[in-house]
């Protein structure tokens, strides 16, 4: 093997003795290099917009949150409150009340969700970072926050006096429709106090509000919840809090971390990058078989120093060797040199943004581990098979 692998070498950095020869090996270079670090830039280009697209998530999303297994609503009693409190895994917990309601505020209308929070909900949501204009909810009652696409709607900004009020509706439960419409709704009378962002989907989708709102606008009893937000304690298990909890509540409750919230998200983000991913090394395929080519046109370049290897006692599988290392060699050396101008490629796009999507937002980029791995690992097996099928071409024929 060391013999071979002699060989393979000084074939490998020493010209050809055609022109031809060494333009198609640098060719044949060439393509592993671009190969690699297309590959890598993909990768790191779909962490980047992966994270990007998750970072909303993190701002408005729980560690955890607790679903009834059926209907709408759960009671959540002063004993598993207790049991829930003394769990050293979780940091702090609030209890939520949704639906979906009837907006109305001067002359526009708009059917959204109120989602009604009690006092904990910015302990466990970073409600700082989410309010861009106002204020958070205090213990008034008749105070709400509304999405930024929601203002924009109804035209409605944040109110200093209560002259303007928005009107909230929530339809009354019973089934047929009641002759008078005015009786098939309860109404709430409140002020908006802030405008929160997050992405476009979101802001157009809830008004929040206090707990104790809600619970009148639904004439719920008041160990009632639609669902309950946790926030776990660093280094918490995810799995053990989740098997507490089922058993606190009988497991007549279903509960969601973070990416079982976001699965389409995440599903939809997974399938784009293993899509790019395959095409891209297609891609890498086809440029990776011009190894197989150049180690043939070398094979036909050497024949005579093959033939004369040969003769002094080297095997056909020695010599076969020879050529696979060589293709080898090439292919683990261009995925080196691809992932280190990738590698340089992706910190000047972090430093100085040279990929911009908006005019004041760079292209999320991400580096990894794994891409580093994937592409190298990916690269070379492609290069190994070229190189071995085009060594195979090495026989007795050839030698004789």
């Amino acid at each position: 093997m060391n013999f071979s692998y002699y060989i393979a070498k000084r074939y490998l950095f020493s010209p050809g003795s055609s022109n031809a020869i060494n333009i198609i090996t640098i060719i044949a270079a060439a393509g592993v290099v671009i190969g690699a670090m297309a590959l890598f830039l993909v990768l790191s280009g779909f962490a980047g917009l992966k994270d990007f697209s998750l970072q909303f998530s993190t701002y408005f999303d729980p560690d955890l949150k607790i679903f009834p297994s059926s209907g709408k609503t759960f009671t959540f009693n002063e004993t598993q409150q207790k049991q829930l409190e003394d769990l050293e895994d979780v940091a702090h917990f609030s209890k939520i009340i949704e639906e979906r309601v009837f907006l109305e505020f001067r002359d526009k209308q708009k059917t959204t969700y109120i989602k009604g929070v009690d006092a904990n909900y910015n302990k466990v949501i970073q409600t700082d970072s989410i309010v861009v204009y106002g204020n958070w909810l205090t213990n008034n009652d008749f105070q709400v926050v509304v999405g930024n696409g929601i203002s924009r709607e109804l035209s409605m900004g944040v109110e200093q006096t209560y002259t303007n009020l928005l009107s909230i509706y929530a339809p009354k439960p019973g089934k047929g429709i009641p002759n008078d419409p005015t009786k098939a709704f309860r109404t709430q009378k409140t002020v908006n106090i802030g405008i929160y962002s997050v992405n476009e989907e979101l802001d157009k989708k809830y008004v929040f509000s206090t707990i104790g709102l809600v619970r009148t606008l639904l004439d719920l009893q008041k160990d009632e919840v639609t669902h309950i937000e946790l926030k776990l304690s660093p280094g918490a298990s995810e799995a053990v809090v989740v098997q507490k909890l089922e058993s606190i509540f009988d497991n007549q409750v279903i509960v969601k971390n973070r990416v079982q919230l976001n699965d389409t998200l995440y599903k939809m983000l997974n399938t784009e990058n293993l899509v790019s991913y395959l095409v891209i090394t297609l891609i890498a395929i086809i440029a990776l078989f011009n190894v197989a080519g150049a180690i043939i046109m070398m094979i036909i370049d050497k024949k005579s120093n093959v033939k004369t290897l040969y003769n002094v006692g080297a095997s056909l599988p020695n010599i076969r060797k020879i050529f696979l290392f060589q293709g080898s060699l090439m292919t683990v050396l261009g995925a080196l040199l691809g992932l280190v101008l990738g590698f340089i490629l992706i910190v000047m796009q972090q430093q100085f943004g040279l990929l911009m999507i908006t005019p004041s937002l760079p292209y999320p980029t991400r580096i990894t581990t794994v891409s580093f791995v994937v592409v190298f690992f990916t690269i070379t097996v492609i290069g190994f098979i070229a190189s071995l099928l085009a060594s195979s071409r090495i026989n007795q024929k050839l030698v004789e």
